[in-house]
């Protein structure tokens, strides 16, 4: 027994490393086609986790049902964290692969101009003599008529090579722009996982409490219920701030636009109710102008009466501005639209104003979607200061930068864009996102399965 158990031994110790080797040694085509298997058995799983956690939230409240949520809900984030793994993995080799290339195309357009340069020298040379000039300066005519085939063969060079490097750019601006879009794949793979694993970390937390109660070492089902019952009345009453000189409205209603927006647009709601509450945050000047002159755009303050030059960039948006509120029957002249910032026009870095509800649309922008609003909610006349069309707007205009799918990267660069700040992680996207978080989290969530 001792002689087999050393002879296993020894076996494991010569040959383990080749079945090691063996299994770690794939091809990248093995590799492409292991990850893409593995990663469709996770999204089947993950199909089968939604429909039944969809089923149990659909049953009567009760101890085991919240129990049985929780762990289906952390079964489907741990699913989440594993698909998003799969897809880091297959990225990372790609973007390995997309640097390379983009290193040796830069190499071949360096060399290039090196070459390119060399040539347009020696045509240069040739161009610079007449005739007559290059003809003496040669020692026979066959020098000649040599040094000639050979001038014509280095101008068709330079145009091959100029072909080439066109070539060149063109392609390392595509592989440029390939590897942006798969860096920010795994940007969002891992936003998510970070998400899902602080989702399985509250979710535990709640399944502990809920299990404790079945001991009867905490408050009563019924109690926790009620409680929650009551947390979720004084979400959808507290009240949701809007930009555009608009009373606030009741957070359930906000929410009941954005989840229409969401139907129409895919946009998620968290995500929308945080732009619109960054909008009616960004100034005091936020709706408290009327425009006065539709020839010059200059209007006055709406409870102070103070002068404002080119309130609304004239007739870019004067002129739709008084189409919108003749179509809703109301005086453009006592209807409010946002200041410039400082009362002359001349002001450093001074814009213009003229943004008009929740959504601060300016006119000349508004009429862009109105067909689109109208489309979507089967209406015919879209009013920039309802709130209930201005989310839908916000949401129209957010796919078109965007943020459809939901995706870190996405979302950040559409907030960026929609506030006219420039760049993919601009301050006001960042805090949007932070915004969407604790709405989601503080005042979404609480309403689910209630």
């Amino acid at each position: 027994m001792k002689l087999i158990s050393k002879v296993f031994f020894v076996f494991l110790v010569l040959f383990a490393p080749i079945f090691i080797y063996a299994q770690t040694n794939e091809t990248q085509e093995q590799r492409e086609i292991r990850l893409k298997s593995e990663l469709a058995q996770v999204e089947k799983e993950q199909a089968a986790t939604e429909k039944i956690l969809a089923e149990v939230q659909g049953q009567s409240a009760s101890l085991k049902r919240d129990i049985l949520i929780l762990d289906t809900k952390i079964k489907a984030a741990q699913l989440n964290i594993k698909a998003k793994n799969l897809i880091i993995e297959t990225l990372g080799k790609d973007i390995v692969k997309k640097q390379n290339k983009i290193v040796g195309l830069e190499e071949r357009i360096y060399r290039g101009r090196e070459t390119l340069s060399q040539m347009m020298r020696k045509t240069n040379e040739v161009d610079s003599l007449t005739l007559p000039e290059f003809i003496l300066a040669k020692d026979s005519l066959s020098t000649f008529f040599s040094d000639l085939d050979t001038f014509e063969s280095v101008q068709e060079s330079l145009k091959n090579t100029f072909e080439q490097i066109r070539s060149d750019k063109s392609q390392t601006e595509t592989e440029k722009d390939t590897l942006s879009t798969k860096k920010n794949s795994e940007i969002d793979a891992k936003a998510v996982i970070e998400k899902e694993q602080k989702n399985i970390k509250n979710d535990e937390i709640e399944k502990q409490k809920l299990l404790d109660i079945s001991k009867g070492n905490e408050k009563t089902y019924s109690q926790i219920l009620s409680d929650k019952k009551a947390k979720a009345a004084e979400i959808r009453a507290a009240l949701f701030q809007l930009a555009g000189g608009n009373k606030a409205i009741p957070f359930g209603d906000a929410l009941k636009y954005a989840i229409e927006a969401q139907k129409a647009t895919s946009i998620r709601p968290a995500f929308l109710l945080a732009v619109i509450t960054q909008e009616s945050n960004l100034g005091a000047n936020v709706g408290s102008c009327f425009v006065s002159d539709l020839s010059t755009g200059d209007g006055i303050g709406k409870n102070t009466g103070t002068f404002f030059e080119q309130v609304m960039k004239s007739p870019r948006d004067t002129t739709p501005f008084v189409k919108i509120t003749q179509a809703l029957g109301v005086d453009w002249k006592s209807t409010p639209v946002s200041c410039p910032i400082g009362s002359k026009k001349y002001y450093l870095g001074r814009g213009f104003g003229g943004a008009m509800g929740p959504a601060q649309f300016i006119p000349s922008t508004w009429i862009l979607f109105v067909d689109r609003i109208s489309k979507a909610l089967d209406i015919s006349n879209p009013d920039p200061w309802n709130p209930e069309h201005a989310f839908v707007a916000s949401s129209l205009y957010l796919t078109d930068l965007g943020a459809k799918n939901a995706s870190y990267t996405g979302e950040i660069a559409a907030a960026c864009k929609y506030f006219g700040t420039g760049g993919a992680s601009c301050a006001y996207g960042k805090q949007v996102l932070a915004k969407a978080n604790i709405i989601q989290t503080t005042m979404i969530d609480p309403l689910q399965g209630l």
